[in-house]
């Protein structure tokens, strides 16, 4: 059994011990914690609850709500939502915060309070240890019986979503109806299930191929959206003829597609193409995180535009976008963050945008591809022993490349001038993660060999 608390949230397996696993217990003292720290800095006691449909949610969400109401908050309770839902939520309801529960790609004994700040975006690292160690002290006062709080459950923010997607100035309706796309979804059980098929309804998308698409929380494969997880959708797209394939994770941050021919267009392209396409109608600067494809550079750059890189993590991501005034940025592992929108991953937001970039192309999906930027992944990884001293390592391979272009805001990434390496210590196993990539599959796989090789000979 697992229990991790980290900058993205406290999340673990259901059932065990306290401290060992997300038990009762530790929903109650870290959901106790985090509303009263939010209460008590803004005077405001109003929090967003929303909720993936993973099988435990329903007994996780009546111990958050009611804890809440035991310090006094007063809880908007979207029932079944998505993870960029509440965040569009918090700001519109004038919340002091939200709670997403969800373990968003994580497998069904999973799940997970992630907080939100009153803008409606993820609470920074020191904010997260503020919550830990208010949650573990227990050090304050639950509400008397005159000043519980109360529950307004809003069934709304599934049609304000989609009318504030429907609403950005580069989201073209017409021209997606015009082309009657056929459409294959994945929405793995969970409330993508709800949310996706509504949205591409709304986008005037008549033929819908909904496979794994009840939310009922039994997800039918790992809910992680890679290849070896997405046969069905393989299958659906083949099958139905569809133009392309749609696949989300359980809270709908993540979003990868599918080409008509049954392969994946790639996680890493995902925010690619829909940068590609904001940045046709809007010139400016882009981010990703270290681990993310090279190709987002080649985009921005040929449309004139600067690309930055950020820390791993979306705070991190969001962070630099502010910082640099970007105007699309994200993640590799298919999260897209539009600003225009709002500064969270958004799968609805990368349907419509891809959606109205492909119509307006008038091509296959398949051939659009081929005609990005090449570039292939390879992920490896070293499993990390008691005595070994990573920042000692780290150092020694930094002092190795220093005549390289490289960053060391996050581990250490040495940018070649055909391929990157990208190595890091994991935030959640005892491993350092090795992420590399070049223009072939053979060349993305020899620089992670030499560079494990050369760590290892260090290591002894």
């Amino acid at each position: 059994m697992t229990l991790i608390k980290s900058i993205s949230g406290i999340r673990g397996t259901i059932g065990g011990k306290s401290g060992e696993s997300l038990t009762p217990i530790d929903i109650v003292k870290f959901t106790a914690a985090f509303g009263k720290i939010l209460i008590g800095k803004t005077g405001n006691k109003k929090i967003v609850v929303g909720r993936d449909a993973r099988e435990s949610g329903e007994m996780v969400n009546n111990l958050v709500v009611g804890t809440l109401q035991s310090i006094g908050a007063e809880v908007v309770d979207l029932g079944l939502s998505t993870t960029p839902t509440v965040e569009i939520a918090v700001p519109l309801e004038g919340a002091a915060g939200g709670i997403i529960l969800t373990a968003s790609h994580n497998p069904g004994q999973w799940n997970a309070l992630k907080l939100l700040n009153h803008e409606g975006e993820f609470i920074s690292d020191l904010e997260g240890k503020e919550v830990l160690a208010l949650g573990e002290s227990l050090d304050f006062d639950f509400a008397e019986v005159q000043d519980l709080g109360k529950v307004v459950h809003d069934q709304s923010y599934l049609q304000k979503h989609i009318d504030a997607v429907l609403a950005l100035e580069y989201v073209d309706v017409e021209a997606i109806k015009k082309a009657n796309f056929k459409v294959a979804v994945d929405a793995v059980n969970s409330s993508g299930g709800i949310f996706i098929p509504a949205l591409l309804a709304a986008l005037g998308v008549e033929t819908v191929y909904q496979i794994h698409c009840t939310p009922n929380g039994k997800f039918p494969h790992n809910p992680e959206p890679l290849k070896e997880n997405l046969t069905d959708l393989s299958a659906a797209v083949l099958e139905h003829g569809a133009d392309l394939g749609i696949a989300v994770d359980p809270d709908v941050d993540r979003l990868v597609f599918m080409m008509e021919d049954g392969e994946l267009f790639g996680e890493e392209y995902t925010l690619v193409a829909v940068a590609d396409y904001i940045l046709q109608h809007k010139k400016g600067n882009t981010v990703s995180n270290l681990s993310s494809t090279r190709a987002l550079r080649d985009i921005t750059q040929k449309h004139g535009g600067t690309y930055f890189a950020a820390a791993v993590g979306e705070v991190n991501v969001v962070t630099k976008m502010k910082e640099v005034d970007a105007v699309i940025g994200g993640e590799g592992n298919g999260g897209v963050i539009y600003p225009a929108s709002h500064y969270g991953r958004d799968a609805l937001v990368g349907v419509a945008i891809f959606l109205s970039h492909l119509a307006k192309l008038g091509k296959k999906v398949s051939q659009y591809r081929a005609e990005l930027p090449q570039y292939f992944m390879s992920k490896n990884k070293i499993t990390l022993t008691p005595e070994l001293d990573i920042d000692n390592l780290l150092a020694k391979m930094q002092e190795k490349y220093a005549h390289e272009n490289h960053s060391v805001i996050d581990g250490l990434k040495i940018d070649f001038e055909n391929e990157w390496v990208h190595l890091r210590k994991s935030n959640t196993e005892p491993i350092i993660r090795i992420y590399s990539e070049g223009q072939t599959p053979e060349a993305a796989e020899a620089i992670a060999e030499r560079i494990i090789a050369e760590m290892k000979e260090i290591i002894g």
